[in-house]
């Protein structure tokens, strides 16, 4: 079984630059979830949403594809790593409360996933996947983003962005739905710290192989204008949020 390691590469990168998300939606989690002995996380990368979970949960798996992005998983005593894909993710039958997929769920074969997250969870147990699209900082800021989203990266990203995009609205999910209240992430950065968050872009990536060079370096001055100056700004990105009970 394969899978499309678009991250690997940049798996320290992608550790330092990439959102948190916020601690009330894994309070909401373990609140929705029928008990907390455990959680899974699938495509966990470098063991973000799993290191939240175990807050809440007395064991956390945290499971991916990728060695070089479990390399930079934090350790905690309560939760175990394991190289595997979210379709088959070595976990026992009706085991879990909860199984996540944060900003990952896209690239699962679907069908396959549900059926792993059927066999898995326990009966009541919690799916639970969300994900983000771009950032909103400034409106001059925004729309260099955009441009460097649509109309210099737009033939280099992955089709299965799309469903970044639509927030996962077309997909149909096969257990009772759950209403999720709105989650919203914020960060304070600096201009370096959103350069290293684009350059953590699949797209981006796949753009300096293909041409060699790095698209944001002629940009740079730009976005410094846009930015106004050396302080920090309020990086905020709306999270869609899918619950269901099994």
């Amino acid at each position: 079984m394969t899978f499309k390691d678009l991250f690997s590469a940049q798996s320290a990168d992608y550790a330092r630059f990439r959102p948190s998300y916020p601690a009330a939606l894994f309070s909401w989690l373990a609140t929705a979830a029928p008990g907390r002995a455990r959680a899974i996380d699938v495509a966990t990368g470098n063991g973000q949403a799993a290191l939240a979970l175990a807050d809440h949960f007395a064991e956390v798996v945290g499971v991916d594809a990728s060695a070089a992005q479990l390399a930079e998983a934090p350790g905690r005593a309560n939760v175990t790593y394991r190289v595997g894909q979210a379709e088959a993710t070595g976990a026992a039958d009706a085991s879990a409360d909860l199984l996540t997929a944060a900003q990952a769920f896209h690239w699962f074969r679907q069908d396959a996933f549900f059926t792993e997250a059927a066999r898995v969870l326990r009966p009541r147990g919690v799916l639970a996947v969300w994900s983000y699209n771009l950032t909103r900082i400034t409106p001059a800021v925004d729309a260099l983003v955009q441009h460097v989203y649509a109309d210099i990266l737009g033939s280099y990203w992955e089709p299965e962005r799309r469903l970044v995009e639509e927030g996962y609205a077309a997909v149909r999910f096969p257990f009772e739905p759950i209403p999720s209240p709105p989650f919203e992430m914020a960060l304070d950065w600096d201009l370096p710290s959103l350069l290293g968050y684009v350059r953590t872009w699949s797209a981006l990536r796949a753009y300096v192989r293909a041409r060699g060079v790095d698209p944001l370096v002629t940009l740079e001055p730009e976005l410094a204008r846009a930015w106004g100056g050396a302080g920090t700004r309020t990086a905020r990105w709306t999270l869609s949020v899918h619950a269901s009970r099994r």
